[in-house]
């Protein structure tokens, strides 16, 4: 006879590490996004604003 797909009762993972992984995901990404965003700032005050902006603009050119 043929046995479900999903068993009734689904397995629950009681490991430290369970409900760690999104968070962990989480927070990855928000550093990746402040660093972002301090390295844009960085060049702004490096280069100043006309050099910054004719770069971003050279990028979206470039990509589109």
């Amino acid at each position: 006879m043929a046995q479900p797909l999903h068993p009734a009762h689904p397995v629950q993972d009681n490991s430290p590490t369970a409900g760690r992984m999104p968070s962990v995901l989480l927070w990855a990404g928000a550093g990746l996004g402040a660093l972002v965003v301090v390295a844009a700032l960085a060049l702004w005050f490096h280069y100043g604003t006309q050099v910054f902006f004719e770069i971003i603009r050279t990028g979206f050119a470039a990509c589109f």
